[in-house]
């Protein structure tokens, strides 16, 4: 038999033992509360940042009918427009560049300095990367190796126009490619993704356009029929310096007529034209010190 001061110890330390458990209990949910609260407070300014960058618009539709879009960082009034991909699938590494710089400032939406506003178009020609990757807006590489893009696949639109050839700079309806003639359209901006280019440019009123390409390894500058503009110039060095790529003032491998980049001349906006050096690779860490020295130079 148990004594009765046996028992009265027993239920003492068995009050205690239970006091000691809700105390336990209800600090928990006080602690739970407590950071639900600076949960609540804190976090919905980062997630609505997110949210709000990048701000994305349909600028054109393709002859087919695909999205031409845009992604745009920042506020200020200074702008800034990338382009990929004209050459649609035959230069896929120039829209793989494009998305990975849309998905870097969509994580760090605070480097785009506060003076300007950076605007990415990925893919001017997304018919012509579709030929190639067989799909809508993003790929992965695996999904261009089952094409063979040596003989320019991709390249053109679904009109089998030149893209990089049917802009208001010296147009004629033949161009050439590589000592091929190709066809510059019916007239300058007579394909819906040229006029895309043409809207946007016109909505931004940008201070310096870039064109991404592959794969000559080079940057080189844009003129028309008055010379290089002195801040394409500019921004040319300034991405080079940043970058390692070699600069080259006038592309005379083969004539040329009707490009983006000397139509942006005529009208006076500078443009460069980064030329990646294969096919395949973005060189991220180049591009990403050429395009940061650009936004660096323009907030001053």
């Amino acid at each position: 038999m148990m004594g009765s001061s046996t028992k009265k110890t027993l239920l003492a330390s068995l009050f205690l033992v239970v006091v000691a458990v809700l105390i336990t209990i209800s600090f928990l949910i006080w602690l739970f509360v407590f950071k639900e609260k600076k949960s609540v407070e804190f976090v919905p300014e980062v997630v609505k940042e997110e949210v709000e960058n990048p701000k994305q618009a349909v600028i054109g539709i393709s002859v087919e009918g695909r999205k031409i879009e845009s992604y745009t960082f920042g506020t200020g009034d200074t702008n800034i427009l990338l382009v990929g991909g004209i050459h649609g699938g035959y230069e896929w590494n120039s829209v793989m560049l494009a998305y990975q710089f849309i998905d870097y400032y969509t994580a760090n939406p605070i480097s785009v300095p506060e003076s300007i506003t950076l605007t990415i178009v990925p893919t001017a020609n997304p018919d012509g990367l579709f030929e190639v990757t067989k799909k809508e807006g993003r790929f992965a590489v695996a999904d261009t190796k089952n094409e063979d893009t040596s003989t320019g696949l991709g390249r053109f639109n679904t009109n089998k126009v030149d893209l990089n050839r049917n802009f208001a700079c010296k147009w004629q309806p033949k161009s050439s490619w590589k000592g091929n003639i190709v066809s510059a359209g019916t007239e300058a901006f007579s394909e819906p993704e040229s006029k895309a280019i043409k809207s946007v440019v016109a909505t931004l009123n940008p201070v310096a356009v870039i064109f991404f390409h592959s794969q000559a390894g080079a940057i080189y500058a844009s003129e028309c029929e008055n010379g290089i503009l002195p801040m394409t110039r500019k921004i040319m060095n300034t991405y080079s310096l940043a970058s390692g790529y070699k600069t080259v003032d006038v592309f005379d491998s083969y004539q040329v007529t009707g490009d983006a980049e000397g139509w942006l001349a005529s009208i006076g906006i500078p443009a460069i034209t980064v030329e990646l050096e294969t096919h395949e690779t973005i060189q991220w860490e180049k591009n990403f010190a050429g395009v940061k020295a650009l936004l660096d130079y323009f907030k001053k």
